[in-house]
């Protein structure tokens, strides 16, 4: 799995997208929710661009088209793919995922590396699960996403996904490390997901992270959640409300001035309305200023 040029030079020429924003089919009508061109009109250094999430059987919603009309930057967060799974990878997918790509213009693809479906991929029977913790499961995950990378021209980042069960004899940032490196590829660095799974192990939210190669982390995803305890045992909730938890924030904070190929780092607060959203958003811009991270292109140096 072997790339001409390896994905740290490839780094080099991804686009820096600085802060942004995501969604997902409907999200927009949702009562109070963000309006994203709202957004990029009064607070232009929170609204860089929009992480589409997308289904191929559902396409765009009249928001990300509006927002891709007005030129915004777009990332393709896909939403039904096992990319550990060869069947998942479909002709008929794959076609659309082109037509997709030709519409919204992204960055690059990404998404939760997990369990999207059981079986024969079906509108009503679409899920979430993290994948099995194990080398075998890795080297099939990055077989997949070189698969995808070559059948799209982009790169595809894999990202951590929320869960509170997890299975196998590694780490999750141990599984990880070697989906990255058998694929060649970077990722997307969901704070929120490794906060979750941090408190589900009962370990530090720091834990494995100075090990990592965090210079193959090329977007960071914030998000708010909500605790909970369930048979006595603590768990988080990912519901992406504005209030970003301290674990989270501690994850942000360690990894921004560590990863020297960031890129982009989005806000997850799609279903909150805007008021609700600003500290959070501030937050996250101090902390990315702070460390000479680019909000958005008039930043730029």
């Amino acid at each position: 799995m072997e790339s001409a040029v390896d994905f740290l030079e490839r780094a080099r020429n991804l686009p820096h997208l600085g802060l942004g924003v995501s969604t997902e089919y409907g999200a927009g009508q949702s009562t109070g929710a963000l309006d994203v061109l709202g957004l990029r009109r009064v607070y232009p250094s929170y609204a860089g661009f929009l992480e589409v999430g997308l289904e191929t059987v559902k396409g765009l919603d009249e928001q990300a088209r509006a927002w891709i009309d007005s030129g915004g930057a777009t990332t393709y967060h896909f939403l039904d793919v096992n990319l550990d799974d060869p069947l998942s990878f479909d002709e008929g997918w794959l076609d659309d995922v082109r037509s997709l790509i030709s519409e919204c213009r992204p960055a690059w693809l990404c998404g939760d590396a997990g369990l999207w479906h059981l079986g024969r991929r079906d509108p009503a029977a679409m899920m979430l699960l993290p994948p099995l913790l194990r080398s075998d499961a890795a080297l099939a995950l990055a077989r997949g996403i070189a698969h995808l990378r070559s059948s799209t021209g982009l790169e595809v980042l894999p990202e951590n996904p929320p869960g509170h069960q997890f299975v196998g004899d590694l780490s999750l940032l141990e599984f990880y490390a070697e989906v990255l490196e058998a694929a060649d590829t970077g990722m997307v660095l969901d704070c929120a997901h490794l906060a979750i799974y941090q408190c589900f192990m009962q370990r530090p939210p720091l834990d494995g992270l100075s090990s990592f190669p965090l210079e193959r982390v090329v977007e960071l995803h914030v998000a708010g959640g909500m605790r909970g305890q369930h048979l006595g045992r603590d768990y988080i909730e990912d519901d992406h409300r504005p209030t970003v938890l301290d674990e989270t924030w501690e994850i942000l904070e360690y990894v921004v001035p560590r990863a020297p190929n960031l890129k982009a780092v989005v806000f997850e607060c799609e279903r909150n309305p805007l008021d609700d959203c600003l500290d959070g958003f501030a937050c996250i811009a101090s902390v990315l200023r702070h460390n000479g991270f680019a909000l958005g292109q008039e930043e730029r140096r």
